[in-house]
């Protein structure tokens, strides 16, 4: 059975990480994703997707994401069944992660304006977020200018080198 889904949007909030009692990590999000359709009345509609990740991919998650920022996301559509305090029988649909990886470089988010989902700036309007040691600033995706190891190279020669 083939069960597969890549989805592209928006964390609606911090995503939550906790531990099992096993002391396995788990982070939830909240994937906000527009639909390639307007609705009757012209408004745009969003679907809000739940995912769920695990391990190593937790943390990370955990240490580099925050609201506001563009997601991309790989992996495997699951139902989750259970009874509220109630006793009524209750179902989640979530995506449970292989694979989360950055939607945009820190430099189009903030050319875009969502840097107040990054580092810095205030949360919800009520608390002032710390600013990240040195040791956790996130990977830059821009290669640096000047002095490289990387070199062009030539097109001149038209051998094949197998």
């Amino acid at each position: 059975m083939l069960n597969k889904a890549i989805l592209m949007g928006r964390l609606t909030r911090d995503p939550e990480l906790r531990h099992t009692q096993s002391n396995m990590a788990v982070c939830s999000f909240r994937l906000a994703i527009d639909r390639d359709r307007k609705g009757p009345n012209g408004e745009r509609q969003t679907d809000f997707i739940d995912c769920v990740a695990w391990g190593r991919q937790a943390e990370f998650v955990a240490q580099w994401f925050t609201k506001g920022m563009l997601a991309i996301v790989v992996g495997r559509v699951q139902s989750r069944q259970w009874q509220d305090q109630n006793g009524n029988n209750r179902t989640a649909i979530e995506v449970n992660c292989d694979e989360v990886s950055f939607g945009e470089t820190k430099k189009s988010r903030e050319a875009n304006g969502y840097a107040g989902g990054g580092y810095g700036g205030y949360d919800n309007g009520s608390q002032m977020r710390p600013e990240p040691a040195a040791s956790q600033v996130a990977p830059a995706f821009d290669l640096p200018a000047g002095d490289s190891d990387f070199q062009e190279l030539a097109d001149d020669d038209g051998d094949v080198p197998f």
